[in-house]
């Protein structure tokens, strides 16, 4: 069995302003960078052979303060654009509250949480899906089938879709699926590629 633990980064600045985020390049909040440490004294003890993040620098900070805390260095890792978080379109940069007064916040709720519907010039998470999934089999699934112990540091909506891919679940079940920031999740991945455990750490 080898491990895949999922981390998505710690609180960003948009977060905190309660702002759609996307593929904005905000850094992380000060709350932020004391998840991604706390993220990283979990991983303490832990072997990671390599890691894998979006090019958005919140994932690729909490992915270096983790290791740094976590006293594990020179892993080998990867950044591709496949991992980003999902493109929020007219939405990025607008506070949530005031989307919620524009659009209605039932029309919001459907953009956030519905597995198909795509807000305006974004992505839904069916085209975040679209891009995670063929790099996990051509890139981080091969990693795992040859026994190495994997860090995957990126986004909600990206490892939404691909924890929703591990765990079969269906587009029902995916919309109450929540990962919170700073937390890491355990993945056991057998030689075959299919998970078979999960743990939050």
């Amino acid at each position: 069995m080898a491990d895949l633990i999922l981390l998505r980064h710690g609180q960003s600045q948009w977060n905190l302003e309660n702002r759609f985020t996307g593929w904005v390049d905000v850094p992380l909040s000060e709350r932020g960078i004391a998840e991604a440490r706390a993220a990283g004294t979990k991983l303490r003890g832990r072997r990671i052979d390599r890691v894998y993040t979006s090019v958005l620098q919140r994932a690729i900070d909490t992915a270096e303060l983790a290791l740094e805390e976590a006293r594990l260095r020179d892993i080998p890792t990867i950044r591709d654009a496949a991992l980003n978080e999902r493109m929020y379109g007219d939405l990025q940069g607008k506070d949530k509250d005031e989307a919620r007064r524009e659009f209605g916040e039932d029309q919001v709720k459907v953009w956030r949480r519905s597995y198909d519907v795509r807000p305006p010039g974004g992505e839904s998470l069916a085209d975040t899906a679209a891009r995670v999934l063929p790099y996990w089999e051509s890139t981080i699934r091969p990693d795992l089938v040859a026994g190495r112990h994997v860090l995957v540091a990126a986004h909600g909506n990206s490892l939404r879709a691909l924890a929703m891919h591990l765990e079969n679940l269906t587009k029902e079940q995916v919309l109450e699926l929540e990962i919170p920031t700073g937390q890491p999740i355990r993945y056991d991945i057998d030689p075959d590629g299919r998970m078979r455990g999960k743990q939050v750490l």
